[in-house]
C-alpha cells in the first residue's frame, strides 16, 4: 500500500463513467479515484511525472503499451485503497471507419434502402446532406453494446406503390414495430418476424413511416428487378440472426446518445472529471 494520507493528498482522477464495451467495464466502477498507473502516480488533472521537473499526460503511460496488454491502476474506492488488472484494447467505434467485406451491410424493405452509418458513407454522401444530429453521434458518441450500430435510411427508391418518403434519406431509424433496433442485423431479423399488418419505422425526430406489410413484401420484387439489384440484403444479413445482448437487457440508455469531448476520453475509454 502507498504510503500517505491519500484524503489529505488530494491525487488521482475521478472515474465518471466507463465505457460498456471497455474491458475496463468489468474491473473498475463509476466514482472509483486511479491515483497510480502501473506504479506511477497520476495528479489530480491526469498527469504523470515527466523528465525533470516537467509532467504529461497519462495517455503517455498508455500510447507504451501495445493491445491486449494489462496494465495495473491503484485505485479508491468507498476510501480504500486497492490495485485492479485492466486488459488494454482498442475501443469499439460506434461509427467504423472502414466497411468490413467487399460491399456494405444493405437491406431493402419496398425501396427503403437501411444501411448502418460509416465513415466511408459520410464521405460518399457528404457532411452537408448527412446533418448535424448523425455527425455528432459519429465523431463522439460512445457504443452501449459490442454490435451496436447506427441503422439510417440511406435513400429511398421512387416507386408507384409508396409516395411522399421520398425526401426521408439519411435518417436514423430507431424502433419498428415499438422495439429498440440494435444494428441492421436485428433490424432485419424483427422484419422477417414480423406478422403485424404493418410495419412501423420511427425515425430521430419524430418522424414515422408507416408500411403494410403484405402489400410492402409484394412490391418488393418489382423494384428490385427496376433498379437492376439482385438481392434484397447484403451477403451478412443472410446468415441468422444471433442476439449477443439479450433480449430482456435495456440498451434505451443516454450514454451512446450523448456527445462527449474527446479530452475526457481516457484509459481504455474511461471517462474523468
Amino acid at each position: 500500500m502507498e504510503t500517505g494520507d491519500w484524503r489529505l493528498e488530494r491525487k488521482g482522477v475521478l472515474v465518471r463513467r466507463i465505457e460498456p464495451t471497455s474491458d475496463a467495464h468489468s474491473v473498475l466502477k463509476e466514482g472509483d479515484v486511479i491515483v497510480s498507473f502501473d506504479d506511477v502516480r497520476v495528479g489530480c488533472e491526469g498527469t504523470v511525472p515527466f523528465r525533470t521537473n516537467e509532467r504529461i499526460a497519462f495517455h503517455y503511460l498508455i500510447s507504451q503499451k501495445f493491445a491486449g496488454d494489462v496494465a495495473e491502476l491503484g485505485i479508491i474506492r468507498a476510501r480504500n485503497f486497492m490495485k485492479v488488472q485492466v486488459a488494454l484494447n482498442p475501443r469499439v467505434h460506434l461509427v467504423p471507419y472502414h466497411i468490413d467485406g467487399d460491399q456494405p451491410s444493405y437491406l431493402i424493405i419496398a425501396g427503403f434502402v437501411f444501411t448502418p452509418l460509416s465513415e466511408p458513407l459520410i464521405d460518399e454522401e457528404c457532411e452537408d446532406s448527412i446533418g448535424l444530429k448523425l455527425l455528432a453521434k459519429a465523431h463522439y458518441s460512445l457504443a452501449k453494446f459490442k454490435g451496436e450500430q447506427i441503422v439510417v435510411l440511406s435513400q429511398v427508391l421512387a416507386n408507384e406503390v409508396y409516395i411522399g418518403y421520398e425526401d426521408m434519406s439519411n435518417q436514423q431509424v430507431l424502433k419498428f414495430n415499438g422495439t429498440r433496433i440494435k444494428n441492421s442485423g436485428h433490424l432485419a431479423h424483427l422484419v422477417d418476424s414480423c406478422k403485424d399488418k404493418y410495419l412501423v419505422f420511427e425515425f430521430e425526430d419524430n418522424y414515422v413511416a408507416v408500411l403494410e406489410r403484405e402489400t410492402a413484401s409484394a412490391a418488393s420484387s418489382s423494384i428490385l428487378k427496376v433498379y437492376g439489384i439482385p438481392s434484397e440484403r447484403s451477403s451478412d444479413l443472410l446468415e441468422p440472426y444471433v442476439d449477443s445482448l439479450g433480449d430482456n437487457q435495456a440498451i434505451d440508455q443516454d450514454f451512446g446518445d450523448s456527445p462527449v469531448s474527446n479530452l475526457q476520453i481516457g484509459i481504455d475509454s474511461l471517462l474523468w472529471a
